[in-house]
Order: C-alpha cells, then structure tokens, then sequence
C-alpha cells in the first residue's frame, strides 16, 4: 500500500511531449501516456521502490535494536563495530557494483547484492557471539553497497530521461514512513518478540518486490552496454583502490574509538591508504569542484555530510540542553521525512527541469540556514519546536538537492559509466557524512561536549559552545554547497 501510493503520487509529475525513443521490446504506448505506473514500467517500479522501502525499514528500525543486540551477547565493547563494519563494507560494494554493472549489466550486482544483504540479516538475527554479529553486519553493507549502485544503474537504463526525476522521487518518499514507523516498529518487535526477529523478518518480506522487479530488469537493463561491450574484464586497479578504501576507513574509525597515543598508528596507516584511494575513485576535479560531473558528485557529499552531521546532534541538545524526553527530541525530526518527500517531488516536475540548478542553490540555502538556526534553543526563550521547524525547512531543501544530484548525475554519465559514476556518488556521500561527523565530534569534544550522559533524565554537564560549534562550522559547509550548485551545468555525453 505506501509503495503503491508513493507511486501513485508520481504519476502525475510526467511532461507529455518528450521525445523518447522506444525499444522494440517495450509495448507501444503513447509517450505523452507513459509515466512510472503506466504499464509499460508498472512491475519494475513497484518492485524496486519496494526494496528501497525495506532497506529504509531496516536502516532506521537497526538502531533500536542495536543496543538490546549488544547487551545480550555481552558485546557492548564492540558495539561500534557494527556499524563501521557495515559502512567499510558498503564502501567496497559500490565500486564492485559499478565495475559490475558497467561491465555485465546491474542484474547480477542487484541480485547478488540483495543476496548478501539478506545473508547478512539471518546471519546477525542469528549470531550466538557478538562477533558473528559484526560479521552479518559487514556481510549486509557489501550487500547494500552492491545494491544501491545497482538500482541506480537500473534507473538509467530501463526509465528515459523524462521519468527518471519522478522514479527518484519515489526513492525520496520511499524513506518518509520508515522514518517515522520504523523506530516504533522496532521498539515493539524488540519488545515483545526480541531483537532478533528485527534481522530474521525482513529477508523473506524481499522475495515479492524481487519477483517483479528481476524479471523486468532482465528485459530493459541486463548485460553491457555497446561502449563496454569489448571490456566485460573488471578494472583491477579500482579494485585495489576499492580495497584501500574500505581498509583506510576502517582503520581511521578505529583509531577514532581507540583515543590512545597508540592509535595514531592505525590513523595514520588509514589516512595513507584512504586519501588516494578517494582521488582514484571520484572523478577527475572533484576535490576543485570542477564543471560538470565532479561538481554534482562533490555536491552529494557536501550536502549529505553537512546536513546529516548536524542531524546527529539535534536529539542530543534537545535532550541535555531543552530537558526533552529522547522520544520528543527524535519526533522533533520526524516532520523532516515527509518535507525531504515534498522537495524531492518538487524537483520531480517536468516545469522544474529548466530551473534544476537554482533550485538546488536555493535547497542548499534552505540547508544552511536550517542549521545555522539550530543552535538558537540553547536561549531558554526560544521554544524548542522553532528547531522542528527550522528543519523541516532543511529537509525540503535536501529534498532538492539530493534527489537532483541523482538526476543530474545520470544526465552527464555516458552509459558505459553509469555504474562507476554512480558509486562516485554514493562514495562521496558516504565518506563525507564520517568525516565531518567525526570533525564534528572532535568539536564537540573539545569544548566539553565530551561530560553529556546518556541518560535520558541527564539535562546538564555540557556547555552549550559544544554544539554551537557543531552546527556553526557545518552551516559553512552547506554554505560551500551553495556555491558548488552554480558549477554544476555542463555538457550530456
């Protein structure tokens, strides 16, 4: 039902006089009549934006059982762990899927991907030992990193050009209601079930969207495209560098839970293996904000890694600073969901295309201005709900932007590229959410941030400087963002 309705709502964004050319395979339907429902595409986009719905369920339900997880195996210390290893893992499979997808079409990585990830699920809901846990963690961010790549890739080949902003639409809205129910969800499963059926249930709940969507994939996106038809070999030296990526940030995030002299070692030897493993794999120009594909690629991180570092630390002051209760403090974010959906279907109508790059201009603004606002409820005459609206606003300026980042992306990538552009892109954002969330956190740390209890009822021991210069430095960041989005014009290949 949501992902029928979150469908239903974009099939009205489609423009009626674009010039697509048809397959011979695809049923002659009237291009002004086709959208993301019609049925030409009605199977594959049910199918793919349900699995993109049950990835968010299990990202944002993964969180509340994480902490009953680790303290039924005796496994707190590692309790980090299961989530560096999953993102160090996911790092991998982006650029695997893009080698993958490129080379031999999406299918194999999508199917092998959703594979891993269920394997991963049973393996974690399963695990009698904590590292076994760890273990189904970093087994289900190889899967995940294969996966997202690879629905990119789909979206290129299998929709035309004028659908593709509305299918990206729909990834957007897919989050909306995870966002909200999948936290509670989670807290009840965990409950009254345990944690683990929160890991076991959702790998047989794939089996249906995968039903529908293989079969069209198979049709519309299989095997290389005719600029990689004569390289079906994968590049070993993005391999390597794929390798050195993963293994970079993962020692880096260790040495950053480890605050001990001795952890410099790691740190460094992490930096060494991280900083040209990233100029191998982005773009050419990237780190310049170069026109064209580097800047859109440079925008996603900025973007991701401001907003979400920023994100992290809303709860935290609402709940030491404002005396909130932790679950006040996470609905304060939850209208968040439904705007990011409202600024993602904005940018999805075809009267918007002409305007794409100011409107991501002013997504960006939106972006900084919300975080900047965010330190204002530290003044005890501020009411705490002027933050949920501060970021509401945010969010819809996400909406704008990440969604475009998406569209644009596929716009300048020749289609021989598609898979390896796309894993730029999501590496960009992945990385760019642990740097500055750890820059944030040093911070935060070293202006007394570091003395916050967890406990809920703790309302003091932090000073509020501590997340003024959180949110300060990022809303500077986002403020860069802006000024990447006036780069981002350059020429379809």
């Amino acid at each position: 039902m949501v992902v029928a309705l979150t469908l239903a709502a974009m099939t009205a964004l489609e423009p009626r006089d674009a010039d697509v050319t048809k397959r011979a395979d695809v049923p002659l339907v009237p291009e002004a009549e086709e959208t993301v429902l019609s049925r030409t595409y009605r199977a594959l986009s049910v199918g793919i934006v349900s699995v993109v719905l049950l990835i968010a369920f299990e990202a944002t339900a993964v969180g509340t059982a994480m902490p009953v997880a680790a303290r039924e195996l005796d496994g707190v210390s590692l309790y980090a762990f299961a989530f560096s290893g999953y993102f160090t893992t996911s790092l991998f499979g982006m650029v695997l899927a893009g080698q993958w997808s490129d080379r031999r079409g999406p299918l194999g990585a999508l199917t092998a991907g959703i594979a891993a990830f269920g394997a991963g699920l049973l393996l974690s809901g399963t695990a009698g030992a904590m590292w076994l846990f760890v273990l189904g963690r970093a087994v289900q961010g190889l899967g995940g990193g294969l996966v997202i790549v690879a629905l990119y890739v789909v979206v290129g080949r299998a929709y035309p050009g004028r659908l593709r902003p509305a299918i990206m639409a729909a990834f957007a809205a897919s989050w909306v209601v995870p966002s909200i129910v999948g936290p509670l969800a989670s807290g009840a499963v965990t409950e009254h079930l345990g944690w683990r059926w929160v890991f076991v249930g959702i790998p047989v709940l794939v089996i249906f969207p995968l039903a529908l969507a293989l079969p069209q994939i198979r049709r519309r996106a299989a095997g290389p495209v005719d600029g990689a038809a004569g390289s079906a070999s994968f590049d070993r030296r993005r391999i390597r560098l794929a390798l050195g990526i993963s293994l970079g940030a993962g020692l880096l995030q260790y040495a950053a839970q480890d605050l001990r002299w001795i952890s410099l070692v790691p740190g460094v030897a992490g930096a060494a293996l991280l900083v040209p493993a990233v100029l191998g794999l982005l773009p050419r120009g990237t780190y310049r904000a170069a026109r064209g594909l580097p800047s859109v690629v440079l925008l996603r991180g900025v973007a991701a890694g401001s907003f979400i570092a920023a994100e992290s630390f809303v709860p935290l002051m609402l709940v030491t600073q404002r005396g909130l209760s932790p679950t006040l403090a996470g609905f304060s974010l939850a209208a968040g969901g439904g705007t990011w959906a409202l600024g993602s279907w904005v940018q999805s109508r075809p009267r918007a295309e002409p305007y794409r790059e100011r409107l991501m201009t002013l997504g960006m603004v939106l972006v900084a201005a919300s975080i900047a606002a965010a330190p204002s409820v530290l003044i005890d005459s501020v009411p705490a709900w002027a933050l949920a609206v501060a970021w509401a606003f945010g969010c819809f300026g996400m909406g704008l932007v990440i969604s475009s980042t998406s569209v644009l992306l596929l716009q300048l990538s020749a289609p021989e590229e598609a898979g390896t552009n796309s894993a730029a892109l999501q590496i960009s954002d992945a990385l760019s959410n642990v740097v500055l969330l750890a820059a944030g956190g040093a911070a935060f740390a070293a202006l007394g941030g570091g003395a916050v209890s967890h406990a809920a009822t703790e309302v003091s021991g932090s000073h509020p400087a501590a997340f003024a210069a959180v949110f300060l430095p990022m809303a500077g960041v986002a403020l860069v963002g802006a000024w990447v989005t006036t780069r981002l014009r350059g020429e379809p290949r």
